[in-house]
């Protein structure tokens, strides 16, 4: 996929780690969800997103927070493509300059946040990345601000999730720096 800027953009998906051994631990790991959803201010998002994904049933938080970002990885592209097309479309200038505004906002979210952690939440330096995960949640209201004198806001449904996923896995990092 190409950006609007002429950069080639790739979706990347980690596996999580399993880290669960024991009968015991997967038979408790419902409840580590709940426990680990009840930490972030978006419980109903945390669960779905979680309990939605099979290998959650066997891992311990960190796969949590890895299940966790590739769901934010994913609705950035989508929204990017929506922005795009969205762009194509546009006739109004104003219009027009807000949505680019948003493409610049989503390629920092695709370039500076969301991928990175992906890559370094399975090592020790996974603490750093919660605040990658603020920032993308900064992004995306940044991008929402530029439609303030705009009559409609046509990405603000996938805007949000991003948002909130984007502090869903913030959280769930937060669990990680404090054990």
């Amino acid at each position: 996929m190409m950006d609007l800027k002429g950069k080639e953009k790739t979706s990347k998906t980690l596996s999580p780690p399993t880290f669960i051994n024991t009968k015991h631990e997967k038979e408790n790991n419902t409840s580590l969800i709940e426990t680990t959803c009840k930490s972030t201010p978006f419980y109903n998002l945390c669960d779905s997103t979680l309990e939605s994904d099979p290998d959650s049933s066997s891992t311990g938080i960190p796969g949590l927070a890895i299940i966790g970002a590739n769901k934010p990885n994913a609705e950035v592209y989508a929204t990017f493509k929506e922005i795009a097309s969205l762009l194509e479309e546009a006739k109004d200038q104003s219009l027009k300059k807000a949505l680019l505004e948003c493409d610049d906002h989503y390629n920092t979210i695709i370039t500076y946040n969301v991928l990175s952690v992906i890559k370094t939440v399975r090592t020790s330096k996974a603490y750093v990345r919660r605040d990658a995960m603020n920032d993308a949640a900064d992004e995306a209201l940044a991008c929402a601000s530029g439609f303030e004198n705009q009559p409609t806001f046509p990405i603000k449904d996938s805007n949000k999730v991003v948002h909130d996923l984007s502090v869903v896995v913030s959280s769930i990092i937060t669990l990680l720096v404090s054990k």
